[in-house]
């Protein structure tokens, strides 16, 4: 078990007025690891010759622009009077909506025209928005209704628009881009815990998105796949949604009584970078935000069920390649996932055979850091219900943070089914139990693979409860356990488990956890720890962070990026809301990071100022100037060139523009240029998006590095290109192609997936990778395959 993972060549299984309650509701028209990091232990060490002195004029240039720009700021704010006063969202009072029984059936049509809709109970019209103004009434009505039949939940919403030709529908996909897109969404807190929320979104065209997010919006999972169904209408007054959930896929306490839930509707019209929601919440939150949401009243008393899924699935695939020695592989197998409500909030996942070969491939990195890249889990049975075994450092949007999951994860689940060199293994089976029992989170997981080419049978056990208390906080535990099975296997194990807790205090936030590993190789500091203090107003946010990882924490089933070090951050920002008519907000900020060796030496040092300009289109213009300090104990190798051991200062001045994604042609540029470590390093990334209509998407990135290290002129360029076209809102097709030019690679991806039934797939994957630059006669093409599977929903 290492610490961290080598990431080799990434497998290819592996984004005002008030509404008339009658109102007439008509029809609506690659990362690499080119050396291992060497870390001796610390000794005394004179300064080299290998030192940059600090060149402090970019920091000078920005601590200049922010108080440039803050006087006369703050003076014309002062001095502007607005028709429409913003309102502190948290002062609010929360908004009602009642339920209604369809008396009559509704025909899911997207025209609200059943005798049930007209006598229903109606919002006001009236959503307060986060932005581009937070806390003003959105300039569109949106009138929303919600009915139910002993089946299902209903929700009809008809959304006004003044220019509806103008409407972004970024795409027919199921789970398209949210956020280059027009889109209506609802959050229900079914459990009425303000912790949780199931979520439902649709597009213009009919496109719809679901997803899950625990801990108050800390942690959204984007990849749960719920039934529910939904058609749209367009017309010259707007356009017009409506959308059935069925109960069973809700998760809800069993009751005699009336059934009350958390309850909030979203709208965003991206043209205008608005953001809006019914029950208003604060700038930097989004509709997950629960513990501000809404309630959805009249209900009557039922229970979920015992819903009970089977979805089996066949799979063929043929594939060949350099990277299989034992020449072209045919492979045909069968297998199943099921889904049991053992309790009306508590799920049982079973899984045999597992297979992931229709997973997309992995987006390529170029690593210009010493430490390991985090590739996150794509796979949907480890996706679900994730934000219930997430123990990492934090991810919320309040305020700048110093680390996140990409940098710490006691359990990530790319683990399982992958070897260290980033290769598919087989997964016999395995079942996972998740949910909620009063005010507690339980998640248990256990996961079997299977031997496969020398690497052992292995068996990944994870148990997860957290309590949630006051408002939107929490406390938990953690363990998680990687055992080597099979008759030949000795004492091979890694262990981990630990503490953690999170406090969500209206403004302030404070995230904190502890935790141990143990393995038979390791008799060193073994544990880590963090405090995190954050807060975030209307106007100022400031963070500071305190993190230890000890040289030998090694979670066998987690990540790390970074070990035997502590590690200091403080933030500091400025908000300035609306400072101009074409501005919506201008946020300097000053960053410091700071990583000491376990003995106390400097290890590394950043000190980060930086502008950010956001404009009232959703356009946004970024300035940052970056002082790094490096101490090597020993040489290391960074893109294959060794570096000495020594002190490295060096600084670099960084510009970028991202335009609004909503836009026909949309893209992003940004540049860096500087010194880098005993050399120099100019990067450029573009990538820009065509979007003619919703069928039709090209995506392309660019990113280009020129660098010099030890004397040496590297190139390390990646390009990716993409392809998405949409049939139907039930069968789309897609291609992906990257060129990594440090490894020398062409990867393609090229999937057809068609949606038969609810939940159930047909894919089609042809994958293809191959060096570039071989030399006559050899080989290029590492691994090509082709790949069919079938999958069907059975609910009983």
């Amino acid at each position: 078990m290492v610490n961290n993972q080598r990431l080799g060549r990434l497998s290819s299984t592996g984004s005002l007025k008030v509404q008339e309650h009658g109102e007439r509701l008509g029809r609506g028209g690659l990362a690499k690891d080119y050396g291992e990091v060497q870390v001796g232990c610390p000794r005394p060490l004179q300064r080299p010759a290998i030192i940059h002195r600090p060149h402090i004029w970019g920091a000078v240039l920005f601590a200049c622009l922010s108080v440039a720009t803050w006087a006369p700021v703050r003076a014309q704010q002062a001095g502007s009077s607005n028709s429409v006063r913003p309102v502190a969202p948290e002062t609010q009072a929360r908004p009602r909506l009642r339920a209604s029984p369809a008396k009559t059936g509704i025909i899911l049509d997207g025209i609200l025209d059943e005798a049930a809709w007209l006598s229903a109970d109606t919002t006001d019209g009236v959503l307060w928005t986060t932005q581009p103004v937070a806390g003003v009434p959105a300039p569109d009505r949106t009138v929303i209704r919600i009915v139910y039949d002993h089946e299902a939940l209903y929700v009809g919403a008809r959304l006004y628009d003044s220019e509806p030709q103008r409407a972004v529908s970024a795409g027919l996909e199921q789970d398209f881009a949210v956020g280059d897109s027009d889109l209506f969404g609802v959050a229900i807190d079914a459990a009425r815990d303000m912790q949780s929320a199931f979520t439902f979104a649709a597009n213009p065209a009919g496109a719809t998105w679901d997803a899950q997010s625990f801990g108050d919006g800390a942690t959204i999972n984007a990849a749960w796949e719920g039934i529910f169904e939904v058609e749209t209408t367009i017309d010259e007054e707007g356009w017009i949604m409506e959308m059935q959930i069925p109960f069973s896929t809700l998760s809800f306490p069993a009751g005699e009584e009336e059934q009350i839930w958390g309850l909030n509707f979203s709208r965003q019209i991206k043209r205008r970078n608005e953001y809006a929601t019914w029950a208003p919440i604060t700038r930097q939150s989004r509709v997950f935000r629960v513990s501000m949401a809404g309630t959805l009243e009249g209900l009557p008393p039922m229970s979920p069920g015992r819903n009970l899924q089977i979805k089996p699935f066949v799979i063929g695939s043929r594939n060949q390649g350099q990277l299989r020695p034992e020449g072209t592989a045919q492979q045909f197998d069968v297998g199943l996932d099921a889904k049991w409500a053992v309790a009306p909030q508590l799920t049982l996942d079973l899984t045999a055979l597992t297979d992931f070969s229709q997973v997309e491939a992995d987006a390529e990195q170029i690593n210009l850091k010493r430490f390991s890249v985090f590739f996150p889990e794509k796979r949907d049975f480890f996706l679900e219900n994730d934000g219930i075994f997430t123990f990492a450092d934090d991810a919320s949007r309040a305020f700048r943070s110093g680390s996140g999951p990409q940098t710490f994860k006691l359990f990530h689940s790319r683990r399982i089914g992958l070897s260290d060199a980033r290769q598919p293994l087989p997964i016999g089976g395995g079942a996972r139990l998740s949910g909620r029992i009063g005010r507690y989170d339980l998640g248990v997981m256990n996961m079997q693979t299977l031997q496969d080419e020398g690497q052992s049978a292995e068996n990944f056990a994870v148990a997860r409860l957290r309590r949630s208390f006051l408002t939107s906080s929490d406390v938990g535990v953690m363990f998680v356990n990687r055992q080597a099975t099979g008759s030949q296997i000795g004492d091979s194990y890694s262990r981990a488990g630990g503490i953690d807790a999170n406090f969500r205090l209206a403004r302030l936030q404070v995230n904190s956890y502890v935790a141990l590993s143990d393995d038979p190789g390791s008799d060193g500091d073994r544990s880590t720890g963090m405090l995190q203090l954050g807060w975030r107003d209307r106007t100022l946010d400031f963070s500071i962070m305190g993190k230890h990882v000890g040289e030998d924490f090694s979670p066998g089933a987690g990540f790390v990026s970074r070990a035997g070090m502590n590690q200091w951050f403080a933030s500091g920002g400025v908000h300035v809301q609306q400072p101009t008519s074409w501005l919506t907000e201008l946020n300097p900020y000053l960053d410091i990071t700071e990583y000491y060796a376990p003995s106390g030496g400097l290890e590394s040092r950043e000190i980060q100022p930086g502008v950010a300009v956001i404009a009232v289109d959703g356009g946004r213009v970024t300035a940052e100037y970056s002082r790094r300090t490096e101490r090597f104990l020993a040489p290391e190798s960074l893109l294959g060139v060794t570096l000495p051991a020594g002190y490295y200062e060096f600084g670099a001045t960084s510009l970028g523009y991202t335009s609004n994604s909503g836009r026909i042609l949309s893209g992003s540029v940004s540049m860096s240029s500087g010194e880098f470590f005993d050399g120099d390093r100019t990067s450029i990334t573009s990538s820009l998006s065509f979007r003619p209509n919703e069928h039709l998407v090209f995506q392309g990135t660019f990113q280009r590095n020129r660098l010099t290290l030890a004397g040496q002129p590297i190139e390390a360029d990646l390009l990716q290109g993409r392809i998405r076209y949409g049939f139907t809102t039930k069968a789309f097709a897609s291609a992906f192609v990257q060129y990594n030019r440090v490894a020398q690679e062409l990867i393609s991806n090229v999937r057809f997936n068609l949606i038969h039934a609810p939940l159930s797939d047909i894919f089609v994957v042809l994958s293809d990778r191959r060096r570039t630059g071989t030399l006559p006669g050899e080989r290029s093409v590492l691994d090509q395959g082709i790949t069919i599977k079938v999958t069907r929903l059975l609910q009983f």
